[in-house]
């Protein structure tokens, strides 16, 4: 059995996990991840009443721990970008599945939900601002799953294939992976909801098509983005961390997906900054249903 060496996974001296401050007896098996560390106070008020376990921040890194309806519930903030959902997976899969003493993998397996709620940017008249966009399937355009032993079955090869051909994909940039959510957790959380082909963008501007002063190397690709379709599948939203999520996920063996609040509109280029009700509205939703 491999001893995993401390500069692969660092343990703090207090026995926590390097980066998100935790210890394996702090974090439920049922989490809620959001982008904004004072997000997850607003997730927290929903639970019961003088449930709260811990509350621990480190960085961009904050937990809480409690119960919702008698239900064991973490909220894990993960920040900005597919590197930082990199770092929170492989530290709250390690919290489970990993002995600190021994350093060594367990023998018994421990599956975790991951539902991510964020916001995102919509790319179709039919997910305006204020709707809920499931991201059913994710397209990576970070690269992030390239540096893992991605065995099969694991990625959408022709639907990746057919997208390049269709965006004429620059050869220069990381070729773009697809991957689908959790199909249980997706039909159980996104009752209602639109199901949607989610991007990860590993950046909020030129990845996504903003133009400030930079000029984009393609200023096409969004309109190829949005009328891109594959057997019925159209592309819905622009965010930064979904693929990742459902990547290491199902390397890792959990169940995760991810659901947005739409708050600008990409196509009739309209923005929301007072998104807070929608957002509360949704994390409500997603509580009730896990």
């Amino acid at each position: 059995m491999r001893i995993i060496p401390s500069s692969e996974l660092i343990i703090n001296a207090d026995g926590s996990i390097f980066h998100l401050h935790l210890k394996p007896e702090q974090l439920a098996d049922t989490i809620v991840l959001v982008g904004d560390p004072t997000r997850v106070d607003m997730v927290a008020g929903f639970f019961d009443e003088g449930s709260l376990e811990c509350d621990v921040q480190n960085r961009e890194f904050h937990t809480m721990t409690g119960r919702y309806k008698g239900k064991r519930v973490s909220c894990v903030s993960h920040g900005i970008g597919t590197d930082n959902i990199d770092i929170v997976l492989t530290e709250l899969d390690a919290l489970k599945n990993v002995d600190f003493d021994r350093r060594t993998e367990k023998e018994s397996f421990t599956q975790l939900t991951l539902v991510r709620v964020g916001t995102s940017g919509g790319l179709q008249p039919f997910c305006p601002v204020g709707s809920y966009v499931v991201a059913s399937r994710s397209i990576g355009f970070d690269g992030l799953l390239g540096y893992y032993n991605v065995g099969e079955g694991v990625l959408d090869m022709d639907f990746e294939e057919a997208f390049c051909r269709h965006t004429q994909w620059m050869s220069r940039l990381a070729r773009p992976y697809v991957v689908s959510a959790d199909k249980e957790l997706v039909a159980k959380i996104g009752v209602g909801m639109v199901m949607g082909v989610t991007i990860s963008a590993p950046g909020f501007y030129g990845p996504q098509g903003r133009y400030v002063r930079i000029p984009l190397a393609d200023p096409e690709l969004n309109a190829k983005i949005m009328s891109f379709d594959y057997h019925g599948e159209k592309i819905t939203n622009f965010e930064m961390e979904s693929s990742a999520l459902a990547g290491l996920s199902k390397l890792l063996g959990h169940k995760a997906m991810t659901v947005c609040c739409i708050i600008a509109g990409r196509v009739d280029k309209s923005m929301n900054t007072e998104y807070k009700g929608s957002m509360e509205g949704l994390v409500a939703t997603v509580l009730e249903r896990l």
